[in-house]
């Protein structure tokens, strides 16, 4: 029997990366994200497997959109296995009080409270079934470690993921569930085509900075799912070797 994985985000980039290859390895996967038409552009591109995925469009902005989302996804396969909490997004590069509250407000609820609605969710699903368990992998980010210039909105919500992921693993031991953290460095996706052009470093230069291909992210959160759920990967880092994150800026 196939596992059931749900990836938020799977409209693009480092989601649509993991669901496809989530989908080359047997998985059943619920793709969501907010544009129909985006979660059916990935569905196609799984070929021979997209009948194994299933669009479920939700806003993991609003409490309701994910209580849908998950309401049908246990109608559809009576079980979850895997949640990649994966859907974010950044801010305009401004000084902190130039920041528009509007801008830091989304931050914040796509990246944190987005995130901890599908992760209690997910939790409750998995408490619930038999047999018991599943697995929970957050999205963290390098900025959930080292801020870039004028990025507190980003930084400080992934900086909270660990947090909430720490206290997802541990309250889900009694319960067989394993919650993880994937913290991304400049994999090659939409987002990340400025690094090539040139972003602010620790001084405020300006800098092109290498990107990895964005397949190794799905390698490694396909791994990450691969062990037998009395292990876990707390914590990983997949970066672009040679970005300046390792030393001093």
């Amino acid at each position: 029997m196939s596992k059931i994985a749900l990836v938020t985000g799977a409209s693009a980039g480092i989601g649509r990366a993991v669901a496809l290859k989530l989908l080359e390895n047997d998985y059943t996967v619920v793709l969501t994200g907010r544009r129909a038409d985006k979660l059916e552009e990935t569905r196609e591109l799984a070929g021979s497997s997209a009948g194994n995925a299933l669009c479920i469009p939700a806003d993991v902005c609003d409490p309701d959109s994910v209580e849908n989302l998950f309401v049908k996804t246990q109608e559809q396969y009576g079980r979850l296995d895997l949640l990649f909490n994966n859907a974010g997004v950044g801010a305009a590069p401004v000084l902190v009080d130039e920041l528009p509250l509007d801008a830091w407000h989304a931050a914040v609820n796509t990246n944190l409270n987005g995130s901890y609605y599908c992760a209690r969710a997910a939790f409750g699903m998995m408490r619930k079934q038999d047999p018991m368990g599943g697995r929970i992998i957050n999205n963290g980010s390098i900025s959930a470690h080292a801020p870039r210039p004028f990025s507190s909105p980003y930084t400080s919500t992934k900086h909270a993921i660990t947090g909430l992921t720490k206290c997802l693993s541990l309250d889900g031991r009694p319960y067989n569930i394993a919650c993880g953290q994937i913290d991304i460095g400049n994999a090659a996706t939409d987002m990340t085509e400025v690094m090539q052009q040139g972003v602010p470093q620790a001084n405020l230069e300006i800098k092109p900075e290498p990107v990895m291909d964005v397949e190794n992210v799905a390698s490694a959160v396909l791994y990450m799912d691969s062990l037998s759920l009395d292990a876990n990967v707390q914590f990983m880092t997949v970066m672009a070797t040679a970005m300046p994150f390792i030393g001093r800026g």
